[in-house]
């Protein structure tokens, strides 16, 4: 019961009707994929700038992703770009809400109906993020939040798939259970339930699911918190001219999972300031690295470099920062101070 509930109470946040939970967002990128038969031959539309689960969800059903460059506003997939990607093969687009902010999904949704494709927003970050109003999740064919442990709300581990297409929510139920018909609750029935197709064991725990029921009461307030610290952050960082702050577009709400600034020099330069901030015991990471140019990526299709300079660039700039909600104003000051420091120090 608890699964049930947890999976209403995400899909009626998010505006949509339903919602099939499972133990990892990986899994229910894979599972949709499934849901929706893409299949060896097809084609998705990904970008490189993401973590690597976006890319390689369509290999896990022998299908091919195919990068597209992203844009300076969002980090989100650029809409031109995508529209240049499309082949006869293409059968889904496959943006990401880059750490609490939408992308530019408008746009997307548009090119995705304009050439008949399926649009999967992989929104693992971003739950509760909206543009004008409207959540994210609630603009795709189907959606992926989730719940591991560095998102704004966490069961431990977890992800969801919400959709309004009642035969794909039943499709993903199948998956997510051994392609058992679950006519009621497996560990609560006395009765012989059948296997009609094959499935995994993706299943969350009830215990998982209670944890996430928790987590949704607090959801609004936790965002609330990040906003709050995210502005205080922005308005003292603005001030260091080396040091591009997070500029949400008119109208998009952004959640804040991620802080992440963008380091004008370039790599050299960011990767000094990563060092220093960990000597100074400050945790700041990278997201993300591109896709294409991992170890894997290079031998399987032969990526050199070049091809996505936009997604090569930022990525050669980004930072992300500590954020938490019960961060304190001097925790807050020790991350900006220190980042000062950085940069007198290289002017001297």
């Amino acid at each position: 019961p608890e699964i049930e509930e947890f999976e209403r109470v995400v899909a009626n946040y998010v505006g949509v009707k339903y919602g099939v939970s499972f133990n990892s967002g990986t899994s229910a990128l894979h599972a949709a994929l499934l849901a929706y038969e893409i299949k060896q031959g097809d084609e998705v539309i990904v970008p490189s700038f993401t973590f690597i689960a976006t890319a390689n969800a369509p290999l896990f059903v022998g299908a091919k992703p195919v990068f597209a460059d992203i844009e300076d506003s969002t980090f989100g997939l650029d809409p031109n770009d995508v529209e240049r990607k499309i082949t006869r093969r293409t059968k889904a687009i496959m943006p990401i809400h880059y750490g609490g902010l939408p992308c530019r999904i408008k746009e997307l949704r548009k090119i995705a109906q304009e050439y008949n494709l399926l649009l999967i927003e992989d929104a693992a970050e971003s739950l509760g993020a909206s543009v004008d109003g409207r959540k994210v999740g609630s603009f795709g064919d189907a959606a992926m939040f989730s719940f591991c442990g560095n998102k704004v709300i966490t069961t431990g581990e977890g992800g969801i798939i919400v959709t309004n297409s009642s035969e794909i929510y039943e499709r993903l139920k199948l998956i997510r259970s051994h392609g058992r018909l679950e006519s009621e609750p497996y560990f609560m029935s006395t009765k012989t339930l059948d296997y009609i197709m094959l499935g995994y064991n993706w299943r969350i725990s009830s215990i998982t699911a209670a944890l996430g029921l928790a987590q949704m009461k607090k959801l609004d307030r936790i965002i609330e918190m990040r906003r709050k610290n995210a502005e205080y952050i922005t308005s003292k960082l603005s001030k260091i001219d080396e040091v591009k702050v997070p500029q949400p577009p008119e109208g998009y709400f952004h959640v804040y999972q991620m802080y992440t600034i963008r380091v004008k020099g370039g790599r050299e330069v960011r990767d000094a300031l990563k060092d220093h901030l960990a000597k100074k015991g400050i945790m700041s990471k990278v997201y993300f690295e591109p896709v294409h140019l991992t170890h894997f990526y290079r031998e399987k299709f032969g990526f050199k470099g070049g091809e996505l300079p936009v997604t090569e660039r930022l990525s050669s700039e980004v930072l992300t920062l500590p954020l938490y909600p019960t961060m304190t104003i001097e925790e807050m000051d020790y991350i900006i101070e220190s980042i000062k420091e950085f940069f007198q120090n290289k002017r001297a």
